[in-house]
This record gives C-alpha cells, sequence and structure tokens, in this order.
C-alpha cells in the first residue's frame, strides 16, 4: 500500500540510530553483563511532591479537556519564570504547552519551515533533530560545531551555509550531546546574523538546570535586540528528572504563539491538567534534584578525562553541561562505530556512536554520565583496558 513523502523523508531516522542501544538492551535480556551508557535517563526518580500533586490532581478530577494553550495557571508561572530569567517582560499570551520538547520543537520546526526551506543546525545535533527538520518538508544545512572552538556554534560558520531557502537556527544551548554553552558573545553575533537574514532563532534549552559550577547559560530570549525572532523550547524532563511526564513548552513572540496556536490543537490540544498541575508546581518551586544531578555529573565527567587522559590515548571534551561527555577514539584506529561495536561486544560496555549526532563525530562516542558510581568506576576501567590493547594492536 502506498504511503506518504513524510515516511520516505524519515525513513532511516529512528531507530536505526540506536543499534548499538538495542544491540545492549538484547545481551542485557539474555544475561550478559553490559554497561549501559548510552542514554541520558536521569539517576534519580522524579521529586515525590510533584507525582503526589499529579495523583492527587488526577483523583480531583483534573482528567478533562485542556485549554489548547496549556492551563492557564501553568502559562501563568511559565511566564513569570522566564520574565526573571530573562529581564524582559513575559507574559501568558507568549507560551503555548506542549507533551515534551520533542512535541514543540515538532510543532515549531512546521510552523517556521516548509517544502523548499532550510534549517540550519549544528553537527553534532540531538538525534532527533534531522527528523523534526525533514518531517516539516524543510532540509537540513548542517553547520559544523568545532572541537577548537568548544564545540560552540559560530556565526561565520552558520553565514557560509546560509542561502535565500534559509528560514531558522535551531540551537542548543546547553549542547547535547557536547556539553557547550553559548557566550553572549556566540549568541550576539548569531543574533546580528539572524536579523540580517530574516531568520528564525530556535533555542533548545532542556538542559538550562544542568549547568556545571563553573559554566554560565545566558539565553538567546535574554538578548532584547532580537528577542522577538527567538523561540525557546523546554520542559521538565531533565530539571525535575520528570521525562516519561512528557510536559513541555514553547516560549515566543505572542504573535507566533496566536499563528502556531492552530496547528498545536490540531496535534494535541494543549497538555493533561493534571501534569501541568504538576509542572506548574516544578515551574514555580524550582528542582528539589537538579543541583545533585549537577554536582554527580560533573564529578563523573572530571573523573572520565582524568582517567582516560593519564592512562589512555583517548581524548575527552569536558562537558560544561548536561548528562553526557564525548570521547574521540582515534587512537584506537578506529570509528566511532566500529569502536561502540568493539567496545561492547569486547569490554561489556554501551556507548553512542558519535556519528548518531553527525558526521563531524565520526571518531567520536558519547558516554552517559548517568550511572552510579560504582558501575561508572566499573565502566571506567573496561573503558581503559579496551583502549590500551586496542592502541597497542594499532603501534
Amino acid at each position: 500500500m502506498r504511503m506518504t513523502d513524510v515516511t520516505k523523508r524519515l525513513a532511516g531516522l529512528g531507530g536505526a540510530k540506536w543499534e548499538v542501544h538495542l544491540a545492549a538492551r538484547d545481551m542485557i535480556a539474555a544475561g550478559a553483563d553490559i554497561i549501559e551508557m548510552t542514554i541520558g535517563e536521569p539517576d534519580v526518580p522524579p521529586p515525590a511532591e510533584l507525582m503526589q500533586t499529579a495523583t492527587t490532581a488526577m483523583l480531583s478530577g483534573r482528567t478533562g479537556y485542556s485549554d489548547g494553550r496549556g492551563e492557564a495557571n501553568l502559562r501563568k508561572t511559565l511566564a513569570a519564570r522566564y520574565s526573571v530569567s530573562t529581564g524582559r517582560p513575559i507574559g501568558p499570551e507568549n507560551v503555548l504547552c506542549f507533551p515534551g520538547t520533542q512535541t514543540a520543537l515538532y510543532a515549531v520546526l512546521l510552523g517556521v519551515a516548509e517544502h523548499g526551506d532550510e534549517v540550519l543546525v549544528g553537527d553534532p545535533m540531538y538525534a532527533t533533530y534531522e527528523g523534526v527538520i525533514r518531517a516539516s518538508g524543510a532540509d537540513m544545512v548542517p553547520v559544523p560545531l568545532r572541537p577548537e572552538h568548544g564545540f560552540r556554534m559560530q556565526a561565520d560558520d552558520i553565514a557560509e551555509k546560509i542561502t535565500p531557502r534559509s528560514r531558522a537556527i535551531l540551537l542548543t544551548t546547553p549542547h547535547n550531546p557536547t556539553g557547550s554553552i553559548l557566550t553572549v558573545e556566540d549568541l550576539d553575533a548569531i543574533g546580528r546574523l539572524a536579523e540580517v537574514h530574516d531568520l528564525w532563532i530556535i533555542s533548545d534549552e532542556v538542559y538550562e538546570q544542568l549547568v556545571f559550577d563553573a559554566a554560565e547559560f545566558v539565553s538567546p530570549l535574554a538578548r532584547a535586540a532580537f528577542a522577538e525572532r527567538v523561540i525557546v523550547v523546554s520542559s521538565i524532563s531533565k530539571s525535575h528528572a520528570a521525562p516519561g511526564f512528557r510536559s513541555g513548552w514553547c516560549i515566543a513572540s505572542a504573535a507566533f504563539c496566536e499563528g502556531l496556536l492552530p496547528l498545536s490543537e490540531t496535534m494535541l490540544f494543549g497538555n493533561q491538567p493534571f501534569i501541568a498541575d504538576m509542572t506548574e508546581q516544578a515551574v514555580r518551586e524550582g528542582s528539589s534534584v537538579a543541583a545533585g544531578m549537577r554536582g554527580r555529573f560533573a564529578a563523573r565527567a572530571a573523573k572520565l578525562v582524568a582517567r582516560l587522559h593519564h592512562d589512555t590515548g583517548l581524548r575527552v571534551h569536558s562537558p560544561e553541561a548536561g548528562m553526557f561527555a564525548m570521547i574521540d577514539v582515534s587512537a584506537t584506529g578506529m570509528d566511532g562505530d566500529a569502536y561502540a561495536q568493539d567496545l561492547l561486544h569486547g569490554a561489556g560496555v554501551a556507548v553512542m556512536p558519535g556519528s548518531s549526532f553527525g558526521e563531524s563525530l565520526r571518531n567520536w562516542v558519547r558516554v552517559a554520565l548517568t550511572i552510579d558510581d560504582d558501575g561508572f568506576d566499573c565502566a571506567l576501567t573496561r573503558i581503559a583496558d579496551h583502549a590500551n590493547r586496542r592502541s597497542a594492536e594499532v603501534a
């Protein structure tokens, strides 16, 4: 039977990127001793008080249809939170609620790009970005994020890729998978470029509350000179260790939100009222788990750098935020795909090949910092021993 063009555009952009992760899960199910460092699940459960709020809301009848924009109490709270963080007046009219960042990003891309357009995005990138861009009918234009610039997107590199078909620049700050954070200078240069070429700036900020102590996060929404062309997407998935609740939002100009509303309502018509109540509490009170995650992830990243730089030829990019670290595996003589398979089957550690996030990471792998300390230490030993064996073979 015939299927539509969107299924062809998205062919190969789903589960294929997670081949190593799925193989590891199969091996674990069969009884193999595998340490899984592939995906970014928070290492703690959602705060009990949030789950209690959601349960109480369900039992009290908060299970009906939602406002298409999202529940009023949540939009008001989000507006207040972004007014404080950006230093600009943000109102409920600047907020649309969605089930998670992914859905928000999908809707936003449909709102700014279509067939024949182009969306510029950093390479490497989060694994689903190509899919949400291609789903709109637009073409993805990778912009290299270079290690010598700390994997931060540079305006000069964007400028080389802009054409008359360009419609938007998709940013991730803090970045997944590298953990880099765009500076004020980076953002202002990108903003000036967007103004000259009349481009939207879409900023995925889901890791905003997982910034390590030595780093500073600034949203492009806080840069008044070009804030009207900025669309922020985020959620409570990372900050509150609540990915399964699927509660996110976009923050943008009132005109953009008004224009996107019919599309949002056609897709899903708001988010669930009982989850909105929980999210409103999460945003209003802040996270009781984010600080702990920041400390643990930063400590594990530092340990990864110290161990592998001292004991092996592997080189780690030190992240400034998030749940992951990147390892350059060139010294083993393998690219990231071959290395990830060899590490899984030869040492019992599952990591993500860098190519899952873009061609510029062909010789890298991504490791999650979210496993417990004992498991992490064991994984480090296995990775170091494996790397030294392979490097010796290359020599």
